[in-house]
């Protein structure tokens, strides 16, 4: 049983709510039962969880750690931590892993990692087969907030982080949507057959003149005249709903 906050162990969990220290020792915070056990079912190796409920965590066996109330709020990225607070580590995927996908999912430079979250969860429900990460400035996947937010769903689906253009070349076969504004085409009239691959850009800046480029087909979602845009995380949403379900 652990219940000083200046325990060693403690520190070094404390120390995985930066990016640095994640990148670093390649483990990540896993917050919750729903979290941790989806990890778990997934297959994802957990070195350790902290919770006040061993019973509940059974499953675990000796990697689990019995603590206090204080720690776990110590350990916690929340407001009110949780029942559990664990460590796993990362799961990273390439550029390989997108091989024989037929649906996919491209976000670039997406910064709000709540968003990013809800998106990897929408994804999974409408049965893409990955989702890909593209451009130097995309939120950390890892970060509690992201992984919190994705309810479990993390780790059913392969993301591949892709910084330069050169890497987009595995795609050049597929037919490659791009979620515009502009576009001519509404998404009610709008066809496609697979492979895809359906590119949204961040909410303050788009997409970039490179993918608008890449793209073979442009579409957008038809809407009251009064609403100028919807939050990036819904038009995925209803996006992925039409041409992937």
């Amino acid at each position: 049983m652990i219940t000083s906050i200046n325990n060693e162990l403690v520190k070094e969990t404390v120390r995985l709510q930066q990016k640095k220290y994640r990148d670093k020792e390649n483990k990540f915070l896993l917050e919750g039962f729903k979290s941790i056990e989806e990890a778990y079912n997934a297959g994802v190796k957990i070195e350790y969880v902290f919770t006040t409920d061993e019973k509940k965590y059974s499953f675990l066996g000796e990697k689990v750690i019995l603590t206090t109330e204080p720690v776990l709020k110590k350990v916690s990225t929340t407001d009110s931590a949780p029942d559990a607070v664990g460590v796993g580590i990362k799961k990273v995927y390439s550029i390989e892993d997108l091989k024989g996908a037929r649906k996919v999912v491209l976000l670039e430079n997406i910064k709000d990692l709540g968003n990013l979250g809800t998106i990897l969860r929408t994804a999974v429900a409408f049965g893409a087969d990955a989702v890909v990460l593209y451009g130097k400035e995309c939120a950390d996947l890892y970060n509690p907030k992201c992984v919190r937010s994705t309810v479990g769903n993390l780790w059913k689906i392969p993301v591949v982080y892709i910084e330069e253009f050169s890497g987009l070349q595995i795609f050049k076969e597929f037919e490659r949507v791009a979620t515009l504004p502009r576009a001519t085409q509404y998404l009610k009239n709008f066809n496609i057959k697979e492979p895809m691959l359906v590119m949204f850009g961040s909410e303050a800046d788009g997409l970039s003149e490179d993918l608008i480029n890449f793209a073979t087909k442009e579409v957008k979602i038809e809407m009251a005249s009064k609403v100028e845009s919807l939050n990036l995380s819904v038009s995925c949403a209803v996006v992925l709903y039409e041409l992937m379900v």
